[in-house]
């Protein structure tokens, strides 16, 4: 038997099971597991190194290829093996080639889950949107027109940012539901379209949000940012009917119109202290559980002190110009 650095360590592992081994000796195999396992980690690394400049040096040999049906076939091999950065680039070189040949399609198609598997989302969007346009009736157009939309969605930005995508998502998506209503996708592509209605009703809300913080300080309108506030929530209100933030908005307006009433000149105050009585009320009926019950009914009892103190006055000067 040869003596190795592993044949080494097994020996050291016997002795200090079967005796008292004294502390040099515990030193001395320590010392030696170290170095095996240092030699093992060395031999992986440099067998990686070779294993991945082989890859390198293969890959280059197939893009410089012109043989494009086996550069075509590698890329397929490469999106199996999961390298679909390598596949997107492959096939990107040869599409031109390949359109109008049998193999068009399938490759056009191809590319487009390439790149989105590849979190190349933009660039996949983009891709099925051109299948879809150029083969309407292809074998794959159910699906382009799905992951049209997914990849849409995996790139839409957080609430407060430009919701550009995020539109064009939910577009795609309905138009995917129209052509294919009996889909397999279609509860996928559902459930993506409420996600994304989310997001729009966040934005809608910030929006409306923000306005109410801004209040008096800077005008928007001829009533202000208030009435900006205002308008921005019932638009959403209106437009998403079925959000859970029904009541989240109507607070907001309920809270704006007191305010707008509050910072009015003396004339308007009355007429929007009404409007906001009224806003209470309609509260009141369609929310009458909401967490905001409390400050509705505060904002409530504070506009209806001022217009009884108004009418209390006008009252008042009623009797006195009759005697």
């Amino acid at each position: 038997m040869f003596f190795t650095i592993e044949n080494a360590a097994y020996i050291c592992i016997f002795h200090i099971k079967n005796i008292e081994a004294r502390p040099q000796h515990n030193n001395l195999f320590v010392h030696l597991h170290q170095i095996w396992i240092m030699n093992k980690i060395v031999l992986i690394i440099y067998c990686s190194i070779i294993a991945f400049f082989a890859s390198c040096a293969d890959y280059n040999r197939v893009v410089k290829t012109q043989d494009y049906e086996y550069k075509y076939e590698v890329a397929k091999q490469y999106y199996a093996e999961g390298m679909y950065n390598r596949a997107a680039l492959l096939i990107q070189d040869i599409l031109s080639v390949l359109k109008g040949t049998d193999q068009g399609e399938e490759s056009l198609y191809l590319s487009g889950l390439c790149n989105m598997k590849a979190h190349s989302y933009d660039a996949a969007a983009t891709i099925f949107r051109k299948y879809y346009q150029t083969y309407p009736k292809g074998k794959y157009v159910e699906e382009a027109r799905f992951n049209c939309g997914k990849s849409l969605y995996m790139i839409t930005p957080e609430p407060k940012l430009d919701q550009t995508e995020t539109f064009q998502a939910v577009t795609e998506f309905q138009n995917f539901i129209e052509n294919f209503p009996s889909s397999k996708l279609r509860p996928q592509a559902q459930e993506l379209i409420f996600k994304l209605q989310d997001k729009l009703v966040e934005k809608e809300y910030l929006s409306a949000k923000l306005y109410y913080d801004l209040g008096s300080y800077i005008g928007n309108g001829s009533n202000g940012n208030y009435g900006a506030c205002i308008v921005t929530a019932e638009n959403a209100i209106k437009d998403y009917p079925y959000t859970t933030r029904r009541d989240d908005f109507a607070i907001l307006i309920l809270r704006a119109k007191f305010k707008l009433a509050q910072f009015s000149v003396e004339s308007k105050k009355e007429e929007r202290y009404h409007n906001a009585i009224d806003e209470y009320y309609g509260f009141v009926n369609e929310y009458p559980e909401s967490k905001y019950m409390k400050e509705a009914k505060d904002l409530f009892n504070k506009a209806k002190k001022y217009v009884q103190t108004t009418d209390n006055t006008d009252e008042d000067a009623s009797n006195a110009s009759t005697k």
